[in-house]
Parts: C-alpha cells; sequence; structure tokens
C-alpha cells in the first residue's frame, strides 16, 4: 500500500526559450483539472434499453497554479515574469508555448503544449500579493527526463 505524496513537492516550468525552462517560485496551491473541455457524443439508441450511453470525441486539460506575487532584490521570480510580461501578450500561434510538470519523486516531466491565462493579481491591507495562471493543454501529452545538472 502506496503513501499519499505531499502537494508542495509538485514543481512546475515554463519554457523561456528554446529548451531554457525557469520555475514558477512561491506557489501555495494547485489544480489538476484532466476533464476540463471534454466533449461526448450522446451514443444512445431504442436498444441501449433506457441505458444512457457515450462515446468521448474530445479530451482536454487544465492546470491551475496560485500563489504569491514573487520578487527579490527587485528582482521578479523569472518564471511568473515570462507569463506576465511575455506569454499573456502572445496571439495566434504564437499564444502556445510549453509547461512541465513532476513531483520531485518522478524522474519524467509531463510535458505540455499549451496556451496560459493570466490570472487576477491583488491582496488587502496586511496580505501579500496574490498571483496565479491557468494552463490549458493543447494537443496529448508528452513525457520528458529530468536531467540533474
Amino acid at each position: 500500500m502506496g503513501r499519499p505524496i505531499d502537494a508542495r513537492g509538485w514543481e512546475f516550468e515554463v519554457e523561456t526559450t528554446a529548451d531554457t525552462f525557469a520555475r514558477l517560485g512561491n506557489l501555495t496551491s494547485w489544480t489538476h483539472n484532466p476533464g476540463e473541455s471534454e466533449e461526448t457524443a450522446d451514443t444512445t439508441t431504442f436498444d441501449s434499453d433506457g441505458y444512457y450511453e457515450q462515446d468521448v470525441m474530445q479530451r482536454g486539460a487544465t492546470i491551475e497554479v496560485s500563489g504569491l506575487y514573487a520578487a527579490t532584490s527587485g528582482t521578479h521570480d523569472p518564471g511568473q515574469q515570462h507569463i506576465d510580461k511575455t506569454w499573456a501578450y502572445r496571439f495566434g500561434e504564437e499564444s502556445r508555448g510549453t509547461m512541465r510538470y513532476r513531483h520531485v519523486s518522478q524522474t519524467e516531466w509531463t510535458v505540455w503544449e499549451c496556451t496560459v491565462t493570466p490570472g487576477e493579481q491583488g491582496g488587502e491591507t496586511n496580505a501579500k500579493t496574490s498571483w496565479s495562471a491557468t494552463f490549458t493543454r493543447c494537443g496529448a501529452p508528452t513525457t520528458a527526463e529530468v536531467v540533474t545538472p
């Protein structure tokens, strides 16, 4: 019987230039929704004897990451900055980019070609500034071996 893995052990990175990835820092939560944008076709007929039937026609997925807007000595977190200042301003075919994620116990990254939607930022008097982004997968995921420097 396996042990549950901790949510804080997941790593998320975005590709900033060809084969160069930047970690998304200061995350406090994340959600993977493997059923997002799924489409089905109703295949119920008289032969179904009153039971519903369907086929999945399209699979989709999203990952939402949330955390704190991060800056150290006036330098914005590189992963957050890439999303906020570069990726968020791309349109059409150029709106797609690459992100990857894995748990620290895994030896492979799951890699997505995807679009990104920047989330709201804000805070109240005694709070830190929030930051978030949602990645929507385009096509099938791939994998890549973890290379340690």
